[in-house]
């Protein structure tokens, strides 16, 4: 088992964070333990962590599978400290990364398959079970553990802050583009929502030789999304046939990164023949198909855009992205605001 938590006893190391304690999904300082570094483990300090929507559903219980306290947060980076004694991959001072799991078989076919995020009792980074029935805690906190296997490498030339968000945002749509082909130059990609995860397939596709048409309920974004990102067009999503009809069957796939009921068959009639229309938003990548990626954005210099945000900001954070009042994503700067307790 890779990341299965299973050690000789060994005194946990103290850590402190940010919790929720129950459905409230108010979050406030919290002393835990992590385990201590193993032979093939990491531990490294978070300087920065993005809040992803997915962390406001688990801290507010709306899958029905929380347990508390909880510490969220998968979009984790900061710089090794400790590296165990087994450990090939990674040296103290690497800047590295954690994403959406920690822990896996590494040895069914979706695991041999570079595919760990298809196994069915794969470990989360927080809220979940190691396999000793220890409990793993998120990147809201001031130190992480780690597998080397679930680690990140994130090359020098790409920021911390807005290179976190790249470790789920960024693999959740850049995987979908691999696999179904939607990722050769001169295609026409629609995107449906320009938020967190539109706004990195925009970047992406572009760097790829794409063109690119955003397709989005709110008017008042394709200033943005022309002018700043490089979309080649935008469509108002009204669910009115004739409001798109001129753009009936002229695109080779469509990216839909919002949760919202769509339009089916309006999406399905701007499709060429043969077209594909994806739905995103929590299948990520696996491991080395995300570090694929982290080299792509470094070679490509892709990062998001984000805005920086103190720890003790995250309660009114939280509240701002349920209204999408942010440009793209928050990342907090863990670092210079996260006080010891």
């Amino acid at each position: 088992m890779c990341g299965s938590g299973t050690t000789k006893s060994v005194k946990p190391v103290k850590a402190f964070g940010w919790a929720a304690r129950d459905s409230s999904g108010h979050l406030s300082p919290f002393k835990f333990s992590r385990r201590a570094t193993r032979e093939k483990d990491v531990t490294f300090k978070v300087l920065y962590y993005g809040i992803c929507h997915s962390d406001f559903h688990n801290v507010q219980n709306e899958r029905r599978i929380t347990s508390y306290p909880v510490v969220p947060g998968h979009e984790i980076v900061g710089v090794i400290t400790k590296v165990g004694t087994k450990v090939t991959k990674f040296t103290i001072g690497d800047k590295v990364g954690v994403e959406c799991m920690v822990g896996s078989c590494c040895s069914c076919a979706n695991c041999k398959d570079n595919l760990e995020n298809y196994f069915p009792k794969m470990i989360l980074s927080y809220g979940a079970k190691y396999y000793n029935g220890t409990t793993t805690y998120g990147g809201y906190s001031d130190i992480m553990v780690s597998d080397e296997h679930f680690v990140i490498k994130i090359p020098d030339n790409l920021p911390l802050d807005g290179d976190a968000p790249l470790l789920c945002a960024g693999i959740t749509v850049y995987s979908p583009l691999e696999y179904h082909g939607l990722n050769k130059a001169r295609m026409h990609l629609g995107i449906v929502g320009l938020g967190g995860l539109g706004h990195m397939v925009v970047k992406i596709a572009k760097v790829m030789g794409l063109k690119v048409t955003i397709i989005s309920t709110s008017p008042n974004k394709k200033k943005e999304a022309v002018e700043h990102l490089g979309a080649d067009g935008f469509l108002i999503n009204a669910n009115i046939f004739y409001k798109l009809q001129s753009a009936m069957d002229t695109v080779d796939g469509i990216i839909g990164t919002v949760f919202v009921v769509h339009a089916l068959l309006l999406l399905i009639g701007l499709l060429k023949t043969n077209g594909k229309l994806v739905m995103v938003g929590s299948a990520i990548g696996g491991i080395k198909e995300t570090q694929e990626k982290m080299d792509f954005a470094a070679k490509h210099n892709i990062v998001t855009d984000i805005e920086v945000i103190p720890m003790d900001y995250v309660n009114i954070a939280m509240e701002r992205l349920l209204k999408a009042d942010v440009k793209y994503r928050f990342v907090i700067n863990i670092a210079n605001s996260l006080k010891p307790i």
